[in-house]
């Protein structure tokens, strides 16, 4: 079953569903950029990996004190030593370090192996303060002080957005797409959760035929591949929540779906 949201469904941004979306839409991206890409391109998946920091997780690091076992033959006896009263402990949480893995998408030169166009959907972690935004930005002030072109996909309604300069409208969603000889200025199509996802055409060389890039459509099939219907609760609020007037539209929308499912079934 498809989607019932017209453009991006709010509640793909749970943080329970994101990572798979994240995936299975950089994916869906790289196939069909490919099938309307020259020959001149290849379209290569690339990731990030980092441990992340803060109160949740920490780096890891080198032990004051390290305990080797060697190897022996000799039959070890069990210790018949007990715990005094006062030595006895208490459980305790310690912070883990977590892995994490981002995928992004570059648009390579095969002859030359140039990175032509970066592409990048956002996650959560590179919209919130800590290691995943500093690395973000670095790449990001990077790509933007070279010749290659830049898309910035941020489907994301939570989180602080990238940095524009100038006052872009105010909606919950964006994608840049910044050509490298029209820098600083770029393109900048903001929409809400009640419109389509805007078509863009793929930033490549000069002169080149430009692929249109449809992320509707391929949101749309990533939806429906991953059944993510079967999964998503649509009863309860969406994470992030959304604004009042969104909400009240939202639930006009769902309980209309939500009827002509209904009619459709007692139709069978």
């Amino acid at each position: 079953m498809s989607s019932p949201f017209p453009g991006m469904n709010p509640y793909l941004e749970n943080p329970e569903l994101w990572s798979e979306v994240h995936h299975r839409l950089i994916t869906a991206l790289a196939d069909a950029i490919e099938t309307n890409l020259s020959l001149k391109y290849r379209v290569a998946i690339e990731k990030r990996t980092y441990l992340s920091e803060g109160e949740e997780s920490v780096l890891v690091g080198i032990p004051d004190v390290s305990v080797f076992a060697q190897k022996s033959t000799k039959i070890q006896t069990p210790s018949l030593a007990t715990l005094r009263e006062q030595d006895e402990y208490v459980t305790v949480t310690i912070p883990m370090p977590e892995e994490v893995r981002e995928g992004y998408l570059e648009i390579i030169e095969v002859a030359t192996g140039y990175v032509v166009t970066a592409i990048e959907v956002l996650s959560p972690k590179n919209k919130s303060a800590g290691i995943g935004r500093k690395k973000y930005e670095k790449k990001r002030r990077l790509v933007l002080s070279s010749p290659t072109n830049l898309v910035e996909i941020d489907l994301l309604r939570s989180g602080k957005p990238m940095q524009i300069l100038s006052e872009p409208p105010q909606k919950d969603y964006r994608i840049l797409v910044s050509r490298s000889d029209r820098r600083p200025q770029a393109q900048l199509y903001t929409f809400s959760i009640r419109q389509e996802i805007p078509k863009f055409l793929l930033p490549l060389q000069s002169g080149d035929t430009e692929p249109l890039v449809d992320l509707q459509t391929l949101l749309v099939g990533v939806y429906e591949r991953a059944r993510f219907d079967l999964t998503i609760d649509y009863t309860i609020e969406p994470v992030p929540l959304l604004r009042k007037e969104d909400k009240v539209w939202a639930n006009t929308l769902l309980k209309e779906r939500a009827t002509e499912v209904k009619r459709q079934k007692s139709k069978k």
